[in-house]
Parts: structure tokens; C-alpha cells; sequence
């Protein structure tokens, strides 16, 4: 019983010296893993040690399942930081008031794609025409803004708002749609899961897509966020690696892409709050 209550004091005393060696409230990481929660974790463990050392807060990783889920977050501004992909980096400025930090690591000129199998008759966007396509969630740049972009004023049978590139690469592999959108790397990444020669490009879209940022939640203090922002920029350079951000870098410019995810919002307002995965949209000019 002695042995059980030292135990129990000692316990004790180094909770309470935890908890006294904390002076910042908690902070809440998110990012987007399609799925890849544990892998998503492990990427960020570094980084999330050395931001718990430096702001001695109690840090939480929470990884979502794709950018729908993220918006939910985002919308209540749960997450203190975000490294977000650009079409939720978008929303999040123009919509949430969240303020970027840094760039991600990584291609800087991402691009839009639309495939279609191997061998489908589809030449052009034009022939897609009473078809049925496959986009990403809202919230995704190359999956969902940039392809509602090019095939407006199209005649488009039903599309199917599916939650991560390899089940849009299903969808069009098992013949459910006729064509899928994600971005260029995501298909080099995801058709190599398929036998060769499933898939082909039948159009990239000519636009960039900047590189994801880093963002703080606007529900942080100045001082607070001004903290983070240093901390952030004096991240070693292989833990900023494996986190996948770029220390003491500039911003990428984000005007064009918030316009069109404004110009989308325009012509589908009401698939701004969509839930279900299928729906029929018969788009005009």
C-alpha cells in the first residue's frame, strides 16, 4: 500500500511539472490525408515535438479524410494551423479569414487533369457531353474547381463528387464515369495501383495551380500568431522537410485561384453545401 501511494505522488509531481512547464493553450494541426491517417501522423511527428518545445503547448495532429471534412474543420476554425492543399487554402482565405505563412514544399505549378480510359472514344472535352464525370470533394483545386471551370457550358449527364483520387481513378477504370479529374501528380501517383495502360490524358488544363500553404486559424492573438510565424521560420531544415514546408519563403500568390473558386461558387451555388456524393447538374452559358 506504502509502495502503491509513492507511486501515486510520484505521479503527481511530474504531472503537475508538466503541466506547470506549459504556458500556451493547445494547438490543433490539420492537414489532408485521403485516408492515409497513420502516414499523415508519422509525417508531421517531428515537427509537431519541436512546435510542442518551443511554444510548450500541448500539440494534436488531426489528419482528415479529404477536403470536405477539412472545410468542416476550417469552418469552426478547429485547426490552429493547416497545411493545406490550394483549393482549401482558397476557401479558407477568402471565406475564413485564415492567414497563410509559408508555402509547401513541392511542385509549384500544379496542373488540372481529365482522364479517361485507355480505350474510350473520347477525344475532347466536347465529346464528354451527356456523360458522367467524376470530381473531387469541394475544397480540392485540380479535382473540383478547375474542372467545373472547363466544363462549363457543357451538357454534363450526372457528376460524381468522390472523396479521394485513387476512387476517382476507379470510377473511370470500372467504367461508372467516363472521365475523372485530379491533378497531374495525383495520376502519376494513383495509376501505377491499376494495370498498365488503363488510363489517358484527354486534357490538362493550361493553368497553374499554386503550391499549398501553411495557414493560422484568425482565432489565434496577434502575438500568438507572430510567435508561430517565428517558430515556423526557424524550423530545422529537415523537419521542415518531412513536414513538407518551405522556412523563410514567400507566399505564393493565390489571386487567381480564389477567383475561380469564386467564378464556381457562381455557377453551382448550390453545390457549395452538397452531402451526397452523386447528384445531376446540367450546366449552360
Amino acid at each position: 500500500m506504502r509502495f502503491s501511494r509513492r507511486l501515486f505522488i510520484v505521479f503527481l509531481f511530474f504531472s503537475a511539472c508538466q503541466a506547470s512547464s506549459l504556458k500556451g493553450d493547445p494547438l490543433v494541426i490539420g492537414s489532408v490525408s485521403y485516408g492515409q491517417g497513420e502516414q499523415a501522423i508519422n509525417q508531421y511527428e517531428a515537427f509537431k515535438q519541436y512546435l510542442e518545445q518551443q511554444t510548450r503547448s500541448l500539440i494534436e495532429l488531426e489528419p482528415a479524410f479529404n477536403e470536405n471534412k477539412a472545410l468542416e474543420r476550417i469552418r469552426s476554425q478547429a485547426w490552429s494551423l493547416v497545411f493545406a492543399p490550394p483549393g482549401l487554402a482558397a476557401i479558407a482565405m477568402s471565406q475564413y479569414q485564415y492567414k497563410p505563412l509559408l508555402p509547401l514544399d513541392g511542385i509549384s505549378t500544379l496542373r488540372s487533369v481529365i482522364v479517361v480510359r485507355q480505350d474510350s472514344p473520347f477525344q475532347d472535352l466536347k465529346s464528354l457531353t451527356g456523360k458522367a464525370i467524376a470530381l473531387g470533394q469541394i475544397g480540392s483545386a485540380t479535382g473540383y474547381y478547375f474542372p467545373i471551370f472547363n466544363l462549363y457550358g457543357l451538357t454534363i449527364a450526372e457528376l460524381h463528387f468522390l472523396p479521394t483520387p485513387k476512387s476517382i481513378l476507379e470510377a473511370v477504370a470500372d467504367g461508372r464515369v467516363a472521365a475523372g479529374s485530379l491533378s497531374m501528380e495525383q495520376f502519376k501517383t494513383y495509376k501505377t495501383q491499376f494495370k498498365l495502360n488503363t488510363f489517358r490524358i484527354l486534357f490538362t488544363d493550361s493553368h497553374s495551380v499554386p503550391s499549398g500553404v501553411v495557414l493560422i486559424a484568425p482565432n489565434l492573438s496577434p502575438s500568438r500568431q507572430e510567435e508561430i510565424f517565428k517558430i515556423l521560420n526557424d524550423t530545422p531544415s529537415m523537419i521542415a522537410l518531412e513536414a513538407g514546408f518551405v522556412p523563410n519563403a514567400p507566399v505564393p500568390n493565390y489571386d487567381y485561384m480564389i477567383s475561380v473558386v469564386e467564378r464556381v461558387r457562381g455557377i453551382f451555388p448550390e453545390a457549395n453545401h452538397l452531402e451526397t456524393q452523386n447528384v445531376r447538374l446540367f450546366p449552360s452559358r
